[in-house]
């Protein structure tokens, strides 16, 4: 079986064997490719300093993707195409636009932030009718210089750029096997492996073998586990290629595991424009072209986006052990802080989001201290079905109040059978103290998520009243 990575970089095929699996592509970018254009301000995928694009074939399809390459392994790499800023050679329109509008200053943000806008006028994924702003939310100026850049960002919004010559390349690195890289760590002192499965029968069988393994598709989390806390994985498998479909019935929406946020957006939205932006609001461009909506589900955070939403919604997962599948409610995934129903060698497969009936009232709010790139104090997701004037059946789901991400069944209780009135929402605000008890940490006390938790559901009776203008006012605090 193959045992050497391949992707294209610069008109050449880059081929590596012998490698750290978890070794950032920053890291091979500045120490062994000596490109030290792309800088590391972070090391948590936050800061942008490190931008470089992806392209990978889908049909006959080039797609790009701007990337954080400080979270970015190398084998995620394979069969795909690399650019840095230094393949832009010269002075590209970006740079340009830059320089004549003063948008550089200490200039050390600069690479990251060419890398994004030249993304955005190779029309990448993430890009499509984004704003200058929210292309460069994932990219920091610590310098402020904001106005300028933006100037600059809409100055050159849309380029050409022919790509048939790395389509071609990318054609010969398609594989058809299974892809096995071996590393003998002098440090750990044992031989760490990395699988880059051909699809999922390869990689249920390897997980059969192999229970123990660390799936990868995004690496938005496991990345931090490498960069920041300096963990070893002796056995990972990279999966990012692998339950990228997404299909669209009158039912609802079935995501693949490894559909990525950037991609799941359109068809969420046509769900719930509230689910819409709260996929804007997770990350920034570069998190959600690597983040996917089954990472963020099996790794089981109790601060995660998209689970309360999903749970409010009714989704279910399908999970596949060997030849086996089972299906589950989501909420039902959730056991205890750390631990999820997943049984050895079993991985999350895809996940059912039905579309709500006409007349139901969907509300997500995200409260956090920054509005881009950054993490919840609490998520929470009310799902109201009518007859006539009264409840006849709530879903409220929440991230942030407990371990997991969790229902407010005694909220619910409240709102069912009754009409929606200012009186019982208060009685529903006040019944979340005994669904829960939050803990308190440096995003908030358990009181303040307590009452701001509250807080949201009235604020919600209001907004159906007319009365309280967008929910979302209050999705940032």
């Amino acid at each position: 079986m193959p045992d050497k990575l391949r992707f294209y970089l610069d008109g050449e095929i880059v081929t590596l064997s012998g490698i750290d699996p978890t070794q950032s592509v920053l890291d091979w970018l500045r120490y062994a490719a000596r490109r030290t254009g792309s800088k590391e301000g972070c090391a948590e995928g936050d800061c942008g300093a490190c931008t470089v694009l992806v392209g990978e074939l889908e049909g006959e399809r080039l797609n790009w993707r701007a990337v954080n390459a400080c979270i970015l392994f190398l084998p995620m790499l394979d069969g795909k195409a690399l650019m840095t800023v230094e393949s832009l050679k010269g002075a590209h329109p970006v740079q340009s636009a830059m320089v004549d509008l003063h948008g550089s200053q200490c200039g050390f943000c600069t690479p990251g932030i060419v890398m994004s806008l030249v993304g955005r006028s190779m029309g990448a994924c993430g890009t499509a009718g984004a704003d200058a702003a929210e292309v460069l939310a994932g990219n920091l100026c610590r310098c402020t210089g904001y106005g300028p850049i933006l100037k600059a960002a809409e100055q050159v919004a849309s380029l050409p750029f022919d790509d048939a010559h790395i389509r071609e390349a990318l054609r010969e690195l398609r594989r058809d096997t299974l892809l096995v890289l071996s590393y003998e760590d002098p440090l750990a002192g044992l031989t760490r492996r990395a699988y880059v499965p051909r699809d999922t029968d390869d990689l249920s069988e390897i997980l059969i073998e192999n229970p123990d393994m660390r799936l990868i598709a995004g690496a938005t989390d496991v990345g931090l586990w490498v960069s920041k806390q300096h963990r070893v994985l002796p056995q990972v498998a990279f999966v990012g290629h692998l339950m990228r479909d997404i299909e669209v019935t009158p039912q609802g929406v079935r995501l693949g595991a490894g559909v990525r946020y950037s991609e799941a957006r359109a068809a969420l939205a046509a769900l719930s424009s509230d689910l819409g932006e709260l996929i804007r609001r997770i990350g920034a461009v570069q998190v959600r072209n690597a983040g996917t909506i089954g990472g963020n589900i099996a790794n089981g955070s109790p601060i995660g986006d998209m689970p309360p939403a999903l749970i409010a919604l009714g989704a279910e997962l399908t999970l596949r052990r060997g030849e086996a599948r089972r299906t589950l409610p989501l909420e039902a995934y959730f056991l205890d802080y750390g631990k999820q129903d997943r049984q050895p060698g079993e991985f999350v497969e895809s996940a059912f989001v039905p579309t709500p009936k006409a007349g139901d009232v969907v509300r997500i709010v995200k409260l956090s201290k920054r509005f881009d790139s950054d993490i919840s104090a609490v998520c929470a997701a009310v799902h109201l079905r009518f007859d006539g004037a009264v409840v006849q059946a709530a879903r409220l789901a929440f991230g942030g109040m407990a371990g997991t991400p969790k229902r407010a069944g005694h909220a619910e209780a409240v709102l069912t059978g009754h009409p929606l009135t200012p009186e019982r929402m208060a009685m529903a605000a006040e019944a979340l103290r005994s669904d829960f008890t939050p803990l308190s940490d440096v995003r908030g006390s358990s009181d303040y998520r307590l009452t701001v938790a509250g807080n949201i559901l009235k604020k919600l009776w209001l907004e159906i009243q007319g009365q309280g203008g967008d929910v979302q006012g209050v999705a940032h605090g």
